[in-house]
Parts: structure tokens; sequence; C-alpha cells
């Protein structure tokens, strides 16, 4: 508990503030450990429009686009959402004005020792694990009567009704997705969406990254990929950071300030039996500007069983993964050993 404690009293933001070297524990540690380097190559990610998608009259080239994109990078842009730029803005905004408060003000929100939900940085469950270099601001969204309401910032006034109805325009375009990703495959439209669920798990998490002092050893986020069916990113809409790996390579992700990035998660990756590819990604810092992001998850309901897709399974190519509940909890206990999740669930 005091370990948990000393950790939220030492925000990320306030050493950023102190200027001293940061403590051992977050220097990253991994294979990689000495090619943090932000040049990376550019990808040049798929971009996806939402109306041509949507539209009967050009869905069959969008729908080959969105198939390319998550069967090779397992991510892609989305433009034409039905979302304003202005309101885009909105929803960075009200982050940027929640972090921007006091230490004592942001502190009203911190999280509970054994929980995820709230204010505040890593959980620690072991000595040897690497801190990322962010504070975080961790919200449940869906069910609704799952909401923590007391995490959700009353200052800024409008944040809670501004991420209200940003969220729910994302689950609306969740929908879309799912049956757009089945439809790519030939199957039945709502067969990932059936294995979704009526009551799925929504959760948003507010990015912070100030400054570092030692962007070459330092990781924003370590390279992990994500536990849900997808996850909706809104990039800062000046600095990078975000990078996805290929074929043991790293690449940065480029910004459109308009545009959503999209990525599969490992729940989609199963029910596809391997065709679409959940990308393992990673957050590097830099010494001059902070960085801030919001990623919403949309996560199968914990009771639905996630398994590949029976029309997807054929002589030629035979079932990768074994059926799974609640892939979440099966997610963390591997996550936090610096395994790769998804392979304790491949036959």
């Amino acid at each position: 508990m005091a370990a948990m404690a000393e950790l939220i009293s030492n925000s990320v933001q306030e050493m950023a503030v102190d200027g001293k070297e940061p403590p051992a524990k977050y220097f990253y540690k991994g294979n990689d450990a000495g090619v943090l380097d932000a040049s990376v190559p550019l990808i040049d990610v798929p971009v996806v429009d939402l109306g041509l998608l949507t539209s009967p009259s050009t869905s069959a080239q969008e729908l080959e686009k969105l198939h390319l994109a998550v069967s090779s990078w397992g991510c892609f842009q989305v433009v034409n959402h039905g979302m304003a730029s202005s309101f885009l803005d909105k929803v960075r905004e009200v982050s940027k004005r929640f972090f921007a408060l006091s230490m004592e003000d942001k502190q009203k929100y911190s999280r509970e020792a054994d929980s995820i939900e709230g204010y505040g940085n890593d959980m620690i469950l072991s000595d040897h694990q690497t801190i990322d270099w962010t504070d975080r601001l961790y919200l449940t969204i869906s069910p609704e009567d799952q909401r923590k309401i007391k995490f959700w910032p009353e200052n800024p006034k409008d944040f809670r009704e501004t991420l209200n109805e940003y969220t729910m325009k994302l689950q609306e375009m969740n929908e879309i997705l799912l049956r757009a990703m089945a439809m790519s495959l030939s199957l039945e439209e709502s067969c990932f969406l059936d294995q979704y669920g009526e009551r799925p798990l929504v959760t948003a998490r507010f990015n912070f990254y100030p400054p570092c002092p030692r962007p070459d050893r330092i990781l924003g986020v370590k390279p992990h990929a994500d536990a849900s069916a997808i996850t909706f990113l809104l990039q800062d809409k000046e600095v990078e950071g975000l990078q996805f790996l290929k074929d043991s390579e790293w690449f940065r992700v480029p910004i459109i300030p308009h545009a959503l990035l999209i990525n599969v998660g490992d729940q989609v990756e199963i029910m596809s039996n391997g065709i679409f590819k959940s990308p393992v990604h990673r957050v590097v810092t830099n010494t001059e500007k902070e960085r801030n992001t919001l990623a919403v998850f949309c996560i199968p309901e914990s009771n639905r069983e996630i398994k590949p897709a029976d029309g997807l399974i054929s002589e030629t190519r035979p079932c990768l993964y074994k059926k799974v509940k609640d892939y979440v909890s099966i997610y963390f206990q591997h996550y936090q050993q610096g395994k790769r999740p998804i392979e304790a669930v491949k036959i």
C-alpha cells in the first residue's frame, strides 16, 4: 500500500518539473532497450472513410481497404466519422485542462490501491516492473451501472458531458466497424457483434506524457497489444509518440488532426482466427513537449465466449486459438510478467 501511495503522490508530471534524473524503475529493460528511437520510419497508415464505408454504392471498395489495413498493420485512421474537428478539439481541451489542475485537485480523483480506475499511474505488482512515463485518468464508461462517478472530474465543468457524448459516438462507430470487419471476411454481418455482447465493457484512458529528461531510455508506454476488440485513439494534434511494431521493426504513426486512429485488439484477432492482427505498440517520449491522448477500449462482455468464427476454420486454415472467457483477466496476468497475453490462448 505504501508503495502505491508513494507512486501516486509522485506523479510523473511533478518529476518532469523537478528536472532530476528519474528513478531506475522508469528505465526500460526490454530486449530493444538500446534503441528507444523517435526517428524510426513513418507508417503510411491506411485511411478509411466511414461515410463511404456505410454508403451502399461505395462500401465494397472501402471494405477492401479496411480488410487490407487490419490484416496487414492492424490499424487505420478513420475520417468522415461524423464528429466535427471542433468537437474533437473540445475533447482534447477538457483532457488538457484536467491535467493542468493543481495536484491537490487532481488527487481528489486518485485511484484506490487495488484498482486501475481513477487518476494515477502504473499499479505496482512487482519490484522488477518498469514504470511508464505517464500520468493517467482511467474511467469505466459502460455498462453505465458500472460507472464510478466519484472518479469523473467535476472540473473542467463540461468534462463529464463531453466524455459522455464522445464515447456514445464511438460506441456507434464500434458497431459499424465490427459489422464491416465481419462482412469483409464474407461472414454473417453480426458474427463479431454477437460475440461482443450486449453489456460490453467500455473504458476511457486519458494519457498525459510530460517532457522526459531521458527519452533514450524511458518509454511513455511499454510495448504491448490491447486486450480490447477495438481501440479508438484521439491523438495529440501536434506531438507524435505512438509507434507500431511490424516484422520486428518499429514505425511511427503520423498525425491526422481530424482523424481517429483505430487498432484491432487481441479479441478481434481471436475472432478472425488470426487474419486480423492485434498490433504491438509503444509510446516514446521527448525532452521538450508534453503530449495528451485519449484511448477508448471497447471490450467484449466478460461472460461471452470469444472464439474464431466457424466460417474462418477449414482444412487449410485450422483453428488457431482456444475458446476464452474474460480475456482481460488473462491479459493482465501475462502483461505484467512481460509476456504477450495472446500467446496463452494460441493452440
